[in-house]
């Protein structure tokens, strides 16, 4: 048994050897939330506050035309053929590339369970028979932080898709970290239904999407690549959302596709630079959030707390006028009533029931009672014992009403609140700091932290 025990322990220390400090960093960021009993997702729910984990990788959308080299440039990332490719239109449906433990490919349901975030892509009738994921045990470049989403070709015409394409891409551009958009000088690079996707994405993700001339080696002279750019160019800046200074459009091509040496500049580390500023500003991102949402929790409890103590006092004041009403309105008919039974009941009777002194303190407590009582005419007494009945039964009410208590907490509900917030700003913080310290050490100097 402690021989398996080992075993397991040396492949835990061998698998966290060969992860990366980023990527350590973002799992255990997204464990910070999706931890079931103390993770903030949780805590968040039960103050009735919505958080969302952070996901562990960023999303890279790929859009283009048939032929724009979106799969050759995910196998030439990933340095793995995972992707069919060719000039026919191979890429059918959505193929989610991402790292894993074991190369495996993934349909339909299966591709779900894996991305629940993309659940809602079941709402768009037909497209879940076409997703597909592909695992791959590749750690090139930054490819264990990345899920590609490789898209159908997109073609003009009577092509037919089987779903709402471009109601699927603009969804998934939505959730995209990067839009990398790929034209192909020798294709149909000037494809309307891109060119429209392009426009409508760009409404609200401009700052997330990139636009390459993939396939440069294969557009003949650097005059002929210079015309292809300038037309693709064009036809942008006509549509009123890329109508902008500074359009950038790299030349990339997969090196030594073709076997053969290419004068062309090859800009295609340009794209992977783009994915790796992706993934910095993602950690930065999620590990402001963190604290932010930390912040969050602690203010609710803070909220709730003060609330509570509200609560109480208003109870204590709410007692106080309720018990104060409801004696006055007990007290005023029961004097009535004394009163009544001390002026009808002769004098022996009280002294034989209360006693010579006990006769006599009462009436004189109750001689200004009595002398009021004598200034109304008797034709008013029974008008008078409604009056005085009605405010009675006015002032029992109102003490009602007054005595209504707020709802508070029991001392278990607040001692469970306040370790929610100790957890929070002592546990969680402070594991945020080392972890922002730890990314920070990658490239700036001990002395400098």
């Amino acid at each position: 048994m402690s021989g398996k025990v080992r075993q397991r322990a040396s492949a835990n220390t061998a698998d966290s050897a060969t992860v990366s400090v980023n990527e350590r960093i973002l799992k255990e960021c997204h464990t910070l939330y999706t931890d079931p009993d103390t993770g903030l997702v949780n805590i968040a729910k039960n103050l009735g506050l919505t958080l969302l984990a952070p996901r562990k990788k960023i999303t890279v959308l790929l859009i283009g035309n048939h032929s724009a080299g979106k799969s050759s440039f995910i196998n030439w990332y990933v340095e793995e053929h995972v992707q069919r490719t060719g000039v026919a239109i191979e890429t059918q449906g959505f193929t989610f590339v991402t790292s894993g433990k074991k190369r495996e490919s993934l349909t339909g349901n299966a591709t779900l369970h894996l991305y629940p975030h993309f659940e809602p892509l079941r709402d768009i009738e037909g497209v879940t028979d076409y997703l597909t994921t592909e695992i791959s045990t590749s750690k090139q470049k930054k490819f264990s932080l990345v899920t590609f989403v490789d898209t159908p070709g997109l073609v003009d015409g009577d092509m037919k898709y089987p779903f709402d394409v471009n109601r699927a891409i603009l969804w998934l551009g939505d959730m995209a970290d990067l839009i990398f958009v790929f034209f192909d000088p020798i294709g149909q690079a000037l494809c309307k239904r891109t060119l429209n996707l392009v426009e409508n994405l760009s409404v609200k993700h401009a700052d997330r999407m990139r636009f390459y001339l993939s396939k440069a080696d294969e557009a003949g002279h650097e005059s002929d690549r210079q015309r292809v750019m300038m037309q693709i160019v064009q036809e942008l800046c006509k549509r009123p959302g890329l109508n902008r200074t500074g359009f950038d459009m790299p030349t990339i091509y997969i090196p030594n596709a073709s076997g053969k040496p290419s004068r062309c500049v090859n800009q295609i580390e340009e794209v992977c630079k783009d994915v790796e500023k992706s993934i910095n500003q993602t950690i930065q991102n999620t590990l402001n959030n963190l604290e932010k949402d930390c912040e969050q929790i602690a203010e609710i409890v803070d909220r709730k707390l003060d609330e509570d103590d509200a609560a109480s006092s208003h109870n204590f004041s709410a007692r106080g006028k309720g018990c104060l009403l409801g004696l006055v309105g007990f007290i005023l008919p029961l004097l009535l009533l004394i009163n009544l039974l001390a002026s009808n009941l002769g004098k022996d009777i009280l002294v034989s029931t209360l006693g010579r002194s006990g006769a006599e303190t009462l009436q004189l407590y109750m001689a200004p009672i009595k002398g009021m009582w004598d200034v109304i005419p008797k034709a008013y007494h029974y008008h008078t014992w409604g009056f005085f009945l009605f405010i009675s039964l006015v002032l029992l009410i109102v003490a009602k009403l007054k005595s209504r208590l707020k709802p508070t907490l029991n001392r278990k509900q607040k001692k469970a609140l306040m370790e929610k917030r100790d957890y929070v700003q002592n546990m969680i913080k402070t594991k945020k700091q080392s972890l922002y310290q730890e990314y920070l050490q990658q490239s700036v100097a001990d002395h400098d932290l």
